[in-house]
């Protein structure tokens, strides 16, 4: 007789009040824990897939060296047990709060900003923009005026139909400049300690907190569903309708949720958020950063983790070209010990890798740059969508230069292939060759019929292998100093 986990009670602090709820089934989402349990319908389902934003709340709870962080999440793909132990604010709470301590009769300053700009119109996404406003609002100290493109980053995540933006970016950089209004961090720490979770050997919903204990229980329960951020698996839950007897959240475990420097290596936790993970690559490859705030909106790089994309697998995940041209290897632990291997080695088909059904995913490493000139890293996300959009073709070139020639060339590429992919052929067509457009013209040849892509609803493999070659004659450009042919390098509505 086989017997069914028991479902375990959530606990979180709302208006300053921990909330409980019994009974709750592992795969229930928290937008639907709001709106059918609580009753907080002005969180609203748009998408179901966390691309509008509509459903915006924001979380908060210690980071891992225990200061209270804040960020905006899609509660629509977001499992409610991951909020066990945390603060939550709803659009509702900002002036019911008291911890937020807004007066009687009057408005939070983001609300305040959003009515004085005339920045709502028919009110559906309003909500998921107010909560992400929230977050940017919080994020920076008092009387600070947020730039328009601080404001265009916080709410890449969040779409609107009918105000066309302006008068939402114009509220946002205005909104400090109003009487400030802060949230009491330390009262939300101290009412946070009663409700810390409890780690558990049992159960419907698993939530270690310490990684000897996480990878016991994955001995223990091989068959449990590894979540993290859920930005992937909460759309098997919302539009696949899948259920799970048993869930594995590794997103606590403190030993998973660092970014430490060991030597020559960058170690990231695998439950490092996208968010997190990609700030601090950009410290060490600042040439990073448009590539990386084109990586999905906010709200699921404040959620999604580097480990979950990794683990994952998807061809077209962002994350793994950019880690292949850096070098980068994964860590894989279980009860039995550790072991390593190159990134580009980890996959063996699609959706599928060399884990065995004890291990996890816990670290990757990312070997840092060396000091001395010469040293190219150029990243390339093609899609339909400039923003919060998923790619047609991701590649990612890390180049050596010395005189003249290439001494040192790593390619990675996704979306040509059942897995990401490093480009060995294309690679030895360059190294040794001396750095000029005809190597980069027959480079762009290889590449072209180096892999075999599908047509599909993002682009036709014929586009996919034309793309692939004009990309790496975009980083011939770039080196000879032609940026203005970038995208990013386009500022709409901003003169000298």
């Amino acid at each position: 007789m086989t017997v069914q986990p028991s479902t375990q009670t959530i606990r979180f602090l709302r208006r300053g009040q921990p909330v409980t709820l019994r009974n709750v089934p592992p795969q229930r989402t928290l937008l639907e824990v709001l709106r059918e349990d609580l009753a907080c319908t002005g969180t609203k389902e748009g998408c179901g897939e966390g691309d509008c934003g509509a459903c915006t709340v924001v979380l908060g709870g210690p980071d891992a060296a225990g200061q209270l962080q804040l960020r905006a999440i899609n509660s629509c793909i977001r499992l409610a047990h991951s909020a066990d132990g945390m603060a939550l604010w709803t659009v509702e709470d900002l002036v019911a709060d008291p911890m937020i301590g807004v007066a009687p009769g009057q408005l939070h300053p983001v609300q305040q900003a959003l009515v004085q700009a005339h920045a709502s119109q028919c009110g559906f996404c309003t909500p998921g923009f107010v909560m992400s406003l929230f977050a940017l609002y919080e994020g920076h100290a008092p009387g600070q005026r947020l730039t328009r493109e601080q404001a265009q980053q916080a709410l890449s995540g969040n779409l609107c139909r009918c105000t066309g933006y302006r008068p939402i970016l114009e509220a946002a950089t205005a909104m400090g400049a109003l009487p400030a209004v802060r949230l009491n961090r330390a009262a939300v720490c101290d009412a946070l300690k009663p409700i810390a979770p409890q780690p558990a050997d049992n159960g419907a919903y698993l939530l270690p907190l310490e990684l000897q204990h996480l990878l016991r229980l994955r001995d223990r329960y091989p068959q449990a569903q590894v979540v993290a951020g859920c930005t992937d698996v909460g759309l098997w839950v919302t539009k696949g309708h899948q259920e799970f007897a048993q869930v594995l959240d590794v997103s606590r475990v403190v030993e998973l949720r660092l970014v430490r420097n060991l030597g020559a290596v960058m170690r990231i936790g695998a439950a490092v958020t996208l968010q997190q993970a990609y700030e601090a690559l950009c410290q060490r490859w600042p040439q990073l950063e448009p590539f990386a705030a084109r990586f999905a909106g906010l709200p699921v790089r404040n959620s999604g983790t580097l480990g979950g994309n990794v683990a994952n697998g998807s061809p077209i995940g962002d994350s793994m070209p950019v880690l292949i041209a850096l070098g980068a290897r994964v860590v894989l632990a279980s009860v039995r010990g550790e072991r390593q291997m190159p990134l580009e080695d980890f996959y063996t088909g699609y959706r599928k890798n060399k884990l065995a059904a004890d291990e996890l995913l816990v670290y990757v490493d990312v070997p840092l740059p060396p000091a001395a000139p010469g040293h190219w890293l150029r990243v390339y996300k093609i899609s339909k969508r400039y923003d919060d959009d998923i790619s047609a073709l991701c590649l990612a070139v890390a180049l050596k230069l010395q005189d003249d020639r290439v001494v040192e060339v790593s390619i990675g590429v996704g979306g040509v292939a059942a897995t990401p992919v490093r480009a060995r052929k294309t690679e030895a067509a360059l190294l040794d060759q001396p750095w000029s457009q005809q190597t980069l013209e027959q480079a762009a040849l290889t590449l072209r019929g180096e892999f075999e892509p599908i047509s599909d609803m993002r682009a036709s493999a014929a586009y996919r292998r034309q793309v692939l070659g004009n990309l790496l004659e975009r980083l011939w450009l770039q080196t000879q100093g032609h940026d203005a042919i970038n995208l990013e390098s386009v500022h709409p509505g901003v003169t000298a």
